[in-house]
């Protein structure tokens, strides 16, 4: 019996929450750097290796994630993922020593490391192909509250009971999410296991994807676009408070703002692909056309490095944050596009693993660099042409975007 539009609702609803969760929870150390790097003494170059460490916990952990999520399904790996980062995030609050949170930030990569394949499969598992852009567009759209609302929220949270209580509270709001999703599947069978495979090691998992040339695309675009995405998203805290002398509570409008666009270009993103398809354009032209365009957007960045006034900045990152989203919209949607339904959990998996390592890079560059007193000059650079860079390795090595026989993946649940 297929399930009711209401309860479709519910599940759908559910993911985009989980999606705003997990950006919460990784997003708070950035956003009160400026009080615990004073509380604890840290340096640029600390917090760099605080957030290098997270990058490669979550690059490594997705080896295995995609996988689990592909042999779990979609019922299980959801709550199982938000329980366990959740329980990683309240860890923050008891650590006092550099090596308490790198073990702390460690586990809070490698668990967070489930939302993303657990939340593309999930979307395209209840979506049809014709409708998976809008289903991927709104959740990066949703999920961009998550970047609006820490700013806005935490800094209070911290104020009111300390920056530890910050963690503990984005932890148990987690644990919360994990019980009002094992209610709401109760009986429901999503049947995106099937032709999974029974046994095999996660590492043989990935690769049985790394053989075609659509993998390594998605891949390499990924370590372009998502180290930008890393780099504004652990940084731009720290650049608005060392450029325009910002901290605590003022941080909370500009960046709201600034993630605000991400939320708006996700939506655009993927309400436009979906209308473009619909009304006949190809795929191939609606993915690659709005990457290149999601590209263009992003090269003036470098132009807030000369602004005196902060909310031309905001207006400048702002722009790129939504080009970021835009772009990351229909690239996720670009996996299923071109993926095996029985493989989606493995190929974004590996091409976040990718993205990861990317993050990772930069974000310890962007300490090694501003303790070096060079500024955030080469990082901007590098961002206006990182998206670039990405359309053309997508173009070369994915000439034309077909969707894969056997797109199997079911467009709703079923309930016993």
């Amino acid at each position: 019996m297929t399930i009711s539009p209401r309860r479709r609702t519910i599940l759908f609803a559910l993911v985009l929450t989980a999606t705003i969760l997990n950006l919460v929870d990784r997003q708070i150390i950035a956003v009160l750097k400026p009080v615990i790097a004073a509380d604890l003494g840290w340096t640029d170059d600390d917090y760099g290796t605080l957030a290098a460490w997270f990058q490669g916990s979550a690059a490594f952990a997705l080896l295995f994630t995609g996988w689990i999520v592909d042999r779990l399904g979609v019922k299980w790996a959801n709550p199982i993922g938000v329980i366990a980062w959740s329980i990683a995030a309240i860890a923050h609050g008891w650590a006092r020593t550099m090596t308490q949170f790198i073990v702390c930030r460690a586990a809070l990569g490698a668990t967070e490391a489930m939302g993303t394949p657990a939340a593309i499969k999930t979307i395209a598992t209840i979506f049809p192909p014709e409708k998976r852009s809008f289903g991927f567009g709104m959740s990066n759209a949703i999920g961009s509250i998550g970047a609006i609302l820490t700013p806005l929220v935490i800094p209070v949270v911290a104020l009111w009971w300390g920056w530890r209580a910050a963690f503990v509270v984005g932890g148990m709001l987690g644990l919360v999410w994990g019980i009002a999703w094992l209610l709401a599947t109760r009986g429901v069978s999503f049947g995106d296991r099937e032709g999974a495979p029974a046994t095999g090691s996660p590492l043989a998992g990935i690769g049985a994807v790394l053989k075609y040339r659509r993998t390594w695309a998605i891949a390499i675009a990924k370590v372009l676009s998502d180290a930008t995405w890393w780099l504004l998203l652990f940084w731009m805290p720290d650049f608005f408070n060392r450029m325009f002398g910002l901290s605590g509570l003022e941080l909370g409008p500009p960046l709201a703002v600034a993630y605000g666009c991400g939320a708006v270009g996700a939506f655009v993103a993927g309400w436009l692909a979906t209308r473009l398809i619909a009304a006949g354009r190809s795929v191939n032209h609606v993915r690659k056309g709005s990457m290149l365009v999601a590209a263009l957007l992003v090269t003036p960045v470098p132009f807030a490095l000369g602004v005196t006034e902060y909310w031309t900045a905001v207006a400048l990152l702002g722009l790129a944050i939504g080009a970021h989203q835009a772009f990351s919209t229909n690239l996720f949607a670009l996996i299923a596009d071109v993926t095996p339904a029985a493989e989606v959990g493995r190929v974004t998996s590996f091409g976040a693993f990718c993205g990861n390592l990317g993050g990772m890079a930069i974000v310890k560059i962007a300490g090694l660099l501003l303790t070096a007193g060079l500024g955030y000059a080469p990082l901007f650079v590098f961002a206006a042409t990182s998206y670039l860079l990405a359309v053309g390795v997508i173009q070369l090595m994915i000439p034309r975007i077909d969707r894969p026989e056997g797109d199997v993946v079911p467009a709703f649940a079923r309930a016993h």
